[in-house]
């Protein structure tokens, strides 16, 4: 073997078939034992596709845990374009600094989409989530770049149609079910490797009225 191939395989970028799969992205603990043992939490500095089967299945829930850990730092948390305004009470009953808590309203998809951007490039924020009402894969690949300058925690919500098409995203998940028994289906990873469906047990939060 070639001196130049032997530095490529030692690389600890490069996935050889018969390693386990894994990432070069932090993640931080999901709070949901079976999905931080898929995926070793959710990743930072990667950016990460969300499509719920459903409105309500539970797709922002499960964020919540994370959300808390994260409002511990100095940074903010921007939420731009959710869907609806954010309930407070259940907020701040999973953990969650209100303080750090910025919500921005943008006028159609590509200013949604450029807010993202920027909060993610600032530096100012611990995660970015959005709900754009389209994307590109360019916009997908302006925000995977963002993303791994910041080391945040970057996500956004899609509709259940974009299942169908590709995306140059490094994370998809698929979630469905009900918010009490949240499935997550994970469609694609860095470092690729099947897995089984994630069945997570919401029970801690429906007391979270409108938090779905």
């Amino acid at each position: 073997m070639s001196a130049a191939l032997d530095t490529l395989f030692h690389n600890a970028a490069i996935w050889r078939g018969s390693e386990r799969s894994r990432t070069d992205s932090p993640g931080i603990p999901s709070g949901f034992d079976a999905f931080d043992e898929k995926l070793g939490g959710w990743p930072l500095g990667a950016l990460i596709e969300l499509i719920p089967q459903n409105e309500g299945v539970g797709e922002f829930s499960i964020l919540l845990p994370a959300l808390a850990r994260l409002s511990k730092d100095e940074r903010w948390i921007a939420l731009i374009n959710p869907p609806y305004i954010p309930y407070a009470p259940a907020l701040v009953h999973a953990g969650i600094d209100l303080a750090k808590i910025v919500v921005v309203r943008a006028t159609g998809a590509t200013d949604a989409l450029w807010s993202m951007e920027q909060a993610l490039r600032s530096g100012a924020c611990s995660a970015v989530l959005g709900w754009p009402a389209s994307i590109t894969e360019q916009a997908i690949r302006r925000l995977q770049l963002a993303t791994e300058a910041s080391h945040a925690l970057g996500a956004y919500f899609t509709q259940p149609g974009a299942l169908a098409r590709t995306s140059p995203v490094p994370y998809r998940l698929q979630i469905n079910g009900t918010v009490e028994d949240i499935r997550v289906e994970v469609l694609k990873r860095r470092g690729g490797g099947l897995t089984s469906p994630l069945h997570i047990q919401n029970a801690a939060y429906l007391k979270c009225y409108g938090c779905a």
